[in-house]
C-alpha cells in the first residue's frame, strides 16, 4: 500500500460530507461556509483585508468580495479605513459577534461529534501535518 494515496483519498472522501454537513448546520443560521470561514478569520486576527482574506482562503478576490457584501448587507461587518486610505480592513460588528457566537456552539458541537474517540494528541498531529501538507501547496 502507497500511503500518500490512501491519504490523500481519505482527505477527499471526508471533505465533501464534512462540508455538506457543516453547510446544513450553518444553514440553520442562514450562513454557509463561505460566509461562515470569513466570519471566523475576521474574528480571530480582529481585521483583514479583502486581498488578505483571499489569499488566505486561496480564492478569488470577487469571490472574497461578494461574500463580505453579503456579510456586510446583514450587519456582520463592515469596512473600517486603515492607514492607507484606499485600504479597507474589513472588522466583525456587533452584531456579528452576536451570530458568531451563537453559530460557535453549533459549530462546536458539531466539531466534538465528528472528534469523537479521537485523542487530543492525535488531533494535534493531524493539525501539524495538514499545516505542513498546505505549506508545501502554496511553497510550489
Amino acid at each position: 500500500m502507497i500511503t500518500f494515496r490512501t491519504l490523500f483519498h481519505q482527505l477527499i472522501l471526508t471533505y465533501r460530507p464534512f462540508e455538506t454537513q457543516l453547510n446544513e448546520k450553518l444553514a440553520t443560521h442562514h450562513l454557509h461556509r463561505t460566509e461562515w470561514s470569513i466570519l471566523y478569520y475576521l474574528v480571530t486576527s480582529e481585521s483583514m483585508t479583502l486581498v488578505e482574506i483571499a489569499k488566505l482562503l486561496s480564492v478569488e478576490k470577487p469571490n472574497v468580495t461578494r461574500t463580505v457584501k453579503s456579510l456586510a448587507e446583514r450587519g456582520y461587518v463592515e469596512a473600517k479605513t486603515g492607514q492607507d486610505k484606499r485600504e479597507k480592513h474589513m472588522v466583525v460588528t456587533t452584531k456579528g459577534m452576536e451570530i458568531y457566537n451563537e453559530i460557535r456552539i453549533t459549530v462546536d458541537a458539531f466539531e466534538q461529534q465528528m472528534l469523537a474517540g479521537i485523542p487530543e494528541d492525535e488531533q494535534l498531529a493531524f493539525i501539524q501535518t495538514m499545516q505542513k501538507i498546505r505549506g508545501n501547496l502554496l511553497n510550489r
